[in-house]
């Protein structure tokens, strides 16, 4: 810019006279003019440019976000789906493992009725099934019996039950006739294949249950010997 410090206005004013100084001064402020306006013209469409770059740049941004985000949902929904399919699976297959054990425990009742030759000969007790009431201490039995002889006649007796546990903390037996109002006639059993017995019992005020023992008497008569079976199971509710 050294230049233009050297131009002296009063030497130009002088050689070029004063309307050719006008002129002079005139043309040289619209080059500048002109100049400076496509400058800034050009660095105005730089900026616009960028800045419409910018913006589809920040429209793509956003864009690929709400892709991520829907992704991430179905990928959520997918994993809510199988954790609920495997459940449901996990539900199926308990409920398949239980009616199978139901079915091969039916299956063994069935044998040991039908077919004694796979087991002893004899009065079995084959299960004893004890359940909770709505009322305190009181609960309801089921004694499951079966005949093993291959050539079957009537069998016929009673059954005795026996509660084994503590009460005030000191070891106790109760009898089955001490806390039910079950008579002889209701612990009767007469059957050839297999008989259920059913009634219900209170147990004291703060007993605690821990065996049940159980016993089946067949008594003599014509056609079978007076035998008495025992059996002692832990106390389990169902």
């Amino acid at each position: 810019m050294n230049w233009l410090a050297k131009i002296n206005l009063q030497v130009v004013t002088e050689r070029l006279g004063p309307f050719k100084s006008a002129v002079f001064l005139v043309t040289l402020i619209v080059i500048c003019l002109f100049t400076g306006y496509r400058v800034g013209n050009y660095y105005h469409n730089f900026q616009v440019s960028t800045l419409a770059q910018q913006k589809q740049r920040l429209v793509d941004l956003y864009q690929q976000q709400t892709k991520q985000v829907e992704r991430i949902h179905t990928l959520e929904v997918e994993l809510t789906l199988e954790q609920l399919a495997n459940q449901n699976a996990q539900v199926t297959l308990k409920q398949m493992a239980d009616e199978h054990y139901q079915v091969k425990k039916q299956l063994a009742f069935y044998e040991k009725v039908m077919a004694p030759e796979k087991e002893a000969d004899g009065l079995v007790i084959d299960n004893v099934i004890i359940n909770a009431t709505l009322s305190p201490n009181h609960y309801n039995f089921q004694v499951i019996l079966v005949q093993q002889l291959l050539k079957k006649r009537y069998a016929k007796g009673y059954i005795d039950i026996e509660i084994i546990g503590s009460l005030d903390n000191k070891p106790s037996r109760v009898k089955l006739k001490d806390i039910s109002e079950l008579v002889r006639k209701d612990l009767s059993f007469s059957f050839k294949y297999f008989q259920v017995l059913e009634g219900g019992f209170t147990l004291p005020e703060n007993f605690i249950a821990e065996k049940i023992q159980l016993s089946a008497v067949l008594t003599k008569n014509k056609w079978q010997e007076y035998q008495k079976l025992n059996k002692t199971l832990a106390w389990s509710i169902e």
